[in-house]
């Protein structure tokens, strides 16, 4: 800075300026609280006293006394474990139809993708109606072709697996990507398996998916991430019913926060999920280098 000739000099303070709004919120609105959560957990803070150093005692609670912890921790589980492997498949399948050259498929491409555009707490709503055990629309398609219906979200036993059902509405945002990855493969390479005499099942096995292993490698990592927050829908549609079959960990934690205003707590819970997250997402990643395939090279 000292060695800066004036012009420079004046240049870089403009861009300080003009950087500072960005620079300030982000000091604000990220760092601090990060920061600040990380000193809250290990206290008992409740917003309308001043926080009070309790050390690990917000942590040992939730690991030997909070009864809710190990239920809304499976519970979390539960929905990851089925929704994330589900949607991907759904999402790769539905991006593999979605990209023949077919006339009229941008309009097909565009109704998948209109779900993604409307606003949760509308979607929660219409599922809401589409899932009543009474006049929803999937009991009354079921009760037509002489099934029985089923108590959705009414039922501890039906609610989670609901809940996957209805994450599968908004794989059109995962389906773009993957066809922006199904258009970028190479088309010589589907020209030297037709010369192999390879037939579709196996240019789809031996080409299509390992040059898209980039493409589901990152909606894995993205997927991932948003599972573990999911929150919105199960606080619309059950709020943690019935009988806490659908207290997702985000749920439990912002009932902590801001109605049992147990904020230390809530920013343990937080540090616990955070670690969780960032530890499986580095088991993806060192995973990746045995199946994503970037052109010449394995990671």
């Amino acid at each position: 800075m000292l060695h800066l000739s004036a012009a420079r000099r004046r240049d870089f303070i403009n861009g300080l300026l003009f950087t500072s709004p960005w620079l300030i919120g982000t000091v604000i609105f990220t760092i601090y609280p990060v920061f600040a959560s990380i000193f809250f957990s290990f206290t008992d803070y409740s917003v309308l006293k001043a926080p009070k150093w309790v050390g690990l005692a917000n942590y040992v609670e939730l690991f030997t006394k909070d009864i809710y912890f190990p239920k809304s921790m499976y519970n979390t589980i539960y929905y990851a474990a089925l929704s994330l492997p589900l949607g991907l498949a759904a999402s790769v399948g539905l991006a593999l139809l979605l990209n023949k050259k077919l006339f009229g498929m941008s309009v097909y491409r565009t109704i998948f993708y209109l779900p993604n555009i409307l606003p949760t707490v509308a979607m929660s709503i219409l599922w809401i109606w589409l899932l009543n055990p009474n006049y929803g629309l999937f009991n009354s398609i079921l009760k037509a072709v002489g099934l029985r219906g089923v108590p959705w979200l009414t039922s501890p036993t039906w609610s989670k697996p609901s809940f996957v059902l209805m994450s599968l509405w908004g794989i059109g945002g995962s389906m773009v990507i993957y066809l922006a990855g199904l258009q970028d493969i190479p088309q010589h390479l589907y020209e030297a398996a037709d010369l192999d005499g390879a037939n579709g099942l196996q240019k789809m096995l031996n080409v299509t998916l390992p040059m898209l292993t980039p493409t589901i490698f990152f909606n894995l990592v993205m997927g991932l991430i948003g599972v573990f927050g999911f929150f919105t829908q199960a606080f619309i549609m059950t709020n943690g019913g019935p009988l806490d079959s659908t207290l997702f960990y985000m749920l439990y934690l912002y009932r902590n926060a801001f109605v049992y205003f147990k904020m230390g707590y809530a920013s343990a819970m937080a540090w616990i999920l955070f670690v969780i997250v960032v530890s499986l997402t580095l088991l993806v990643f060192k995973s990746s280098g045995r199946w994503v395939y970037y052109g010449g090279s394995i990671t």
